[in-house]
């Protein structure tokens, strides 16, 4: 058993093959869901509740009943693991094993895997030590690349653009698929991940770009949904060229349709997201669109919300935030054959 912080740069290197067959994370299960190592799998030696419970009972009685407490909870979970993940794991498995800070629970669980006599490292510092990594590296590697921004209104097909430029082979950053929302206030589409989560996925997907070929992401805000883009990467979008999609606003309606079936399919929900646009537009605007969704109006309603809601604000923000956007370009319909289009002319330049 080893300790071996070296190993964070080889560990996230996307040249440099990993020296480890699988990197476990042996914090609770509460702790894994918030942020972890891309890749690793949870193999908890704690589980949340147990955690909890060692806890308390080492404000109440002290450390020594907690930790005989602990041993036996730890123990028994470890064999768990030897007797499932762990099963069919060879004579020359290498793993390398994290919890919090590296301390008690990586070791427990690396000494029993070293004694089986696999070649078990432990992550010196741990967790701690790969976040101060993710946040130290988020402040330079962003500054690397040369970004091509795709701007425009919403319901210009901004993402599915970008989709199409990956599919032919450009090097693509989707902000918006890592932070698992469409960007816009009425943009949900599930549980997003934490800020910490968020950031690892964000490195992990700008370690694998090539600093010598241009990098397309969408002209997004700062904010997704609930989490913050990192000032240096912030920083090079907004001094970065691109270009500006228009369609119209016919197209930009079948689009959003499209891609937000979910309205369609629950629109007593989209309703109750539409209430707090009464601050800017006022319950008569509302109760409108209230009016039109009730009557399956879904057109009507959506190229009235573009015209009151999202392109006064797009208006606003983009010259403001990506002044060196000024390209156009145009896709004439939401059709396959034009995003196709545009995609392989984008490609070529």
């Amino acid at each position: 058993m080893t300790n071996t912080p070296q190993t964070l740069e080889r560990l996230w290197d996307a040249e440099t093959p990993c020296p480890f067959d699988e990197v476990i994370d042996v914090r609770s299960p509460g702790e894994f869901a918030e942020d972890r190592v891309p890749g690793a799998v949870n193999l908890p030696v704690l589980s949340d509740a147990e955690r909890a419970t060692v806890g308390t009972l080492f404000v109440q009685t002290g450390a020594f009943p907690a930790r005989r407490l602990g041993a036996g909870l730890v123990s028994a979970n470890i064999a768990r693991h030897l007797a499932t993940h762990l099963a069919d794991k060879g004579r020359d498995y290498k793993p390398l094993v994290y919890c919090w800070r590296g301390g008690q629970r990586s070791a427990s669980f690396a000494t029993v895997l070293a004694a089986v006599g696999w070649r078990v490292t432990v992550l010196s510092g741990g967790y701690k030590t790969y976040r101060a990594h993710v946040r130290a590296r988020l402040d330079t590697l962003p500054t690397a690349f040369d970004y091509r921004l795709i701007g425009g209104a919403t319901g210009s097909g901004k993402t599915r653009l970008l989709h199409r430029l990956g599919e032919r082979g450009g090097q693509t950053l989707d902000l918006e698929g890592l932070a698992n929302h469409r960007g816009s206030a009425l943009g949900n589409v599930g549980p997003q991940p934490s800020q910490k989560l968020f950031e690892s996925l964000l490195l992990e997907a700008l370690q694998k770009l090539d600093p010598r070929r241009p990098v397309w992401v969408e002209a997004e805000s700062n904010r997704i949904g609930v989490l913050y883009v990192p000032p240096a990467l912030w920083a090079k979008m907004k001094a970065a060229t691109g270009v500006e999609v228009t369609m119209p606003v016919a197209g930009r309606v079948e689009h959003l349709l499209e891609i937000y079936a979910n309205w369609v399919a629950d629109p007593a929900h989209l309703i109750g997201l539409l209430r707090p646009f009464a601050a800017w537009h006022g319950a008569a605007k509302i109760a409108q669109w209230e009016a039109q969704i009730a009557a399956n109006e879904w057109p009507a309603f959506v190229a009235s919300l573009l015209e009151t809601h999202y392109d006064p604000r797009y208006a606003a923000s983009a010259g403001r935030c990506f002044p060196n956007v000024t390209t156009p370009v145009t896709l004439p319909d939401a059709s396959d054959v034009a995003f196709d289009a545009l995609a392989a002319e984008l490609a070529r330049h």
